[in-house]
């Protein structure tokens, strides 16, 4: 456990008009002043629309134990109230969090990318679950403020941390990679999301390889193989161990030499045989069931059994995997006789051709409400048109356009060779077309940004 003294390490003496005992083990640490109770370390977070160095005198109050003080704060501390005075108390909240990783020495598995990122961290949990407690982000809790708060909740009885690294500009998954030190890192891919904010496919890699900023020197890199692009952006960030995987598949269509790159110098293969219909994968002689369907999902699986070898995690302890997703991801529900998959957590076009791929898999009609992709910038128009064409290759039965922009105009436009279209306003608007379209035994995709609100209409069913 931790004690106050090796927090005096990192910022020097605390001031303080009372006692305190360095040798004290570290408190709860808190961000929230509502949550805080008698004896937590608080620590005062700034957003746009709150300073937590407001709370300070009701913190007190409460007898938190200290807490930490920005230096240019203009609130006035209570006169007795322990506190360490620091530049940013962002950045000393992870500094704490960074101390606990390291007293606890566990190894650490930090996963990002542009889609599938809580997917694959649920299934690495799964997968490594029989060595025992797992120290998991929960939730979205991906950011500068929830990495930190997850690693903070690490003690003496877990045996690994898996964390999910998001990413909303550049420099954050760095800021995260810092934080963490990771042992093993997880690119589960590079495609559009938030291209937005970033500009470009090549950004959001620089971005997403960020993650090997503080990766500990005899770390791994685990990434699909044959992504050209994060290949191209890795080499220039990381000279370490990669591991890369592929379905046997996809590995037929590339040549010999692509193939022996692949297993040079520090690089190395994980291949797997799959058969989609029976939900299988034969990974070294293994049979393995995958736990949630889709071929999406069996790539994010095969990561997560590559996490799992490095750990030495026997694949004879992956039989019957339970693997437990957030609302609105690879949810499936049943109303009546129709089946809906719900993929209303968010949305980005890599996400969507998942999502339809998936559903056209089933026997039946197929129909999908679709809500519009955001944050995709410049690149909106032309991303949306590329979904619409997919979306007629894919033969669907029927098509709901959940819009008000110039995005459903263009989708249509592209997607009115469809046997049902039609473009509404909002989530409520879509459930009269397709309770007039479906039947008993349809398949239904529902998906959308999460600015839409597309759980919505699921509700409505």
């Amino acid at each position: 456990m931790l004690t106050l003294a090796q927090l005096s390490k990192l910022w020097g003496d605390p001031i303080s008009a009372g006692s305190v005992n360095l040798n004290d083990q570290l408190g709860r640490v808190c961000t929230d002043s509502r949550k805080l109770i008698k004896g937590d370390f608080f620590v005062p977070l700034k957003g746009k629309s709150f300073d937590g160095h407001s709370f300070l005198d009701k913190v007190y109050e409460m007898e938190a134990q200290a807490t930490l003080v920005d230096r240019e704060s203009s609130f006035l501390v209570p006169r007795e109230l322990t506190h360490w005075l620091v530049d940013d108390t962002l950045i000393a909240y992870q500094q704490l969090a960074l101390l606990n990783r390291l007293e606890l020495r566990f190894p650490v598995v930090a996963v990002t990318g542009s889609v599938g990122k809580t997917t694959t961290r649920e299934m690495i949990r799964a997968t490594i679950s029989s060595l025992g407690e797992i120290l998991s982000t929960r939730e979205n809790n991906n950011n500068d403020i929830g990495v930190p708060s997850t690693l903070l909740e690490g003690s003496i009885s877990h045996v690994a941390a898996v964390i999910e690294m998001g990413m909303r500009s550049r420099g954050e998954i760095a800021r995260l990679s810092d934080c963490t030190k990771p042992d093993i890192a997880v690119i589960t891919n590079v495609g559009t999301a938030h291209i937005g904010r970033l500009g470009s496919r090549e950004e959001i890699a620089e971005a997403k390889c960020e993650i090997t900023s503080s990766l500990k020197s005899n770390g791994v890199v685990i990434i699909p193989a044959f992504n050209t692009l994060l290949d191209d952006v890795l080499k220039k960030r990381w000279h370490g161990r990669v591991v890369r995987v592929c379905l046997e598949e996809t590995l037929c269509n590339y040549s010999n030499k692509n193939k022996s790159f692949l297993q040079s110098n520090n690089n190395s293969l994980l291949t797997a045989r799959l058969n989609l219909e029976k939900g299988f994968l034969e990974v070294e002689g293994h049979l393995l069931r995958i736990p949630l369907e889709g071929r999406h999902n069996a790539l994010n699986f095969l990561l997560a059994v590559a996490v799992a070898r490095e750990l030495r995690v026997p694949m004879e302890s992956f039989d019957n995997l339970t693997v437990s997703t957030p609302k609105g991801r690879n949810n499936r529900i049943k109303v009546g006789e129709i089946n809906i998959l719900d993929e209303t957590y968010n949305s980005s076009p890599e996400a969507v051709k998942a999502a339809l791929e998936l559903l056209i898999s089933k026997p039946g009609r197929h129909f999908a409400a679709l809500g519009t992709m955001h944050e995709l910038g410049e690149h909106s128009l032309s991303l949306h048109k590329e979904i619409a064409e997919y979306v007629v290759k894919s033969s669907l039965d029927g098509l709901v356009i959940i819009s008000q922009g110039i995005e459903a105009e263009e989708m249509y436009s592209v997607a009115k060779v469809l046997p049902k279209i039609i473009v509404v306003s909002s989530p409520e608007d879509a459930v009269i077309p397709l309770k007039e379209w479906l039947q008993p035994g349809d398949n239904l995709l529902v998906k959308g940004s999460r600015s839409v609100s597309m759980e919505r209409l699921v509700k409505l069913f």
